[in-house]
């Protein structure tokens, strides 16, 4: 038979064993969550490599592109439930138009005149975005984007991925749309210490570059292509991403109405699209 007091260890020992369950399960749980968390979000920026910008990965490295991106440890975003589609009608009008296919061994001459400010006009499906671009602190990447636009490079391009936790940026700018993507060249990092990006804080309205940056191997650097996001909503980011420009205010407005449909689930690529079917009908780079 049993004592009292026997009975009161046996549950004092089972309580015990329960709370550890309870511990070990929970500390599990935030780390597959931290686990989630990294992956997705370093691959939200990554694209406009070397080898990625090219188009022309194999199944392996894709994987390892995924790995890479998955190691550098940044906070990622979390996927809406399907809302509907604000541009929908506008998108379903250009279905059938598709990008060029264009690629360039080098980076184009730098011809950008360094002392003037350009402006890109992005006329999507959702709205016209125009972008203030300073060629002085971003000669490289400006000019980039002035010979892209001016090839048609960017027309009839899909913004493939919208973030909308962590961080809250719309990238665009490969013609493939899965951001893989990019012109065939790369471009160097540029502006890393602009004065508006404190903290480690991308404010609203900034636009950056993406890249193929892994701060853990520090591997990487200068591999900005044609990708870049748009931040809608100040963001925590490290400044490895080249700030070239910010967003009018009629812009923003647009971003607002893209961010407010939400992003579906990851792809296979980790890409979280928008549900608003942003496309790019027409790209131009001029003086300010």
């Amino acid at each position: 038979m049993v004592s009292n007091e026997q009975r009161r260890r046996q549950l004092a020992r089972e309580k015990y064993l329960r709370q550890q369950q309870r511990r070990e399960s929970a500390r599990h749980k935030t780390r597959q969550r931290n686990v989630v968390i990294a992956a997705v979000l370093a691959v939200v920026l990554a694209g406009g490599g070397a080898i990625a910008a090219t188009g022309a990965l194999s199944g392996s490295d894709k994987d390892k592109t995924k790995d890479d991106a998955a190691a550098s440890g940044t906070p990622s975003a979390a996927p809406t439930s399907k809302a509907p589609d604000p541009c929908a009608k506008e998108a379903k009008a250009v279905a059938d138009k598709k990008p060029k296919k264009l690629s360039w061994k080098k980076e184009p001459a730098l011809t950008v005149d360094e002392s003037a400010s350009y402006t890109m006009k992005l006329e999507t499906t959702c709205g016209d975005i125009s972008v203030a671009m300073d060629a002085g602190k971003a000669p490289h990447t400006v000019n980039s984007f002035g010979f892209l636009a001016g090839k048609g490079y960017f027309d009839h391009t899909k913004c493939h991925r919208l973030v909308n936790s962590g961080i809250f940026v719309l990238q665009c700018g490969d013609p493939q749309g899965t951001g893989a993507g990019g012109p065939g060249y790369t471009l160097p990092d540029e502006n890393l210490k602009d004065p508006s990006i404190k903290g480690g804080k991308y404010p609203a309205g900034t636009v950056a570059m993406a890249n193929q940056y892994n701060p853990q191997t520090k591997q990487g650097k200068n591999t900005g292509g044609s990708q870049f996001f748009l931040v809608y909503k100040e963001s925590e980011l490290p400044p490895y991403y080249t700030p070239f420009g910010t967003v009018d205010k009629a812009g923003m407005k647009v971003l607002k109405k893209i961010a407010d449909a939400g992003a579906g689930a990851p792809d296979q690529t980790m890409n979280t699209a928008p549900n608003a079917s942003v496309v790019i009908n027409k790209a131009t780079v001029g003086k300010s």
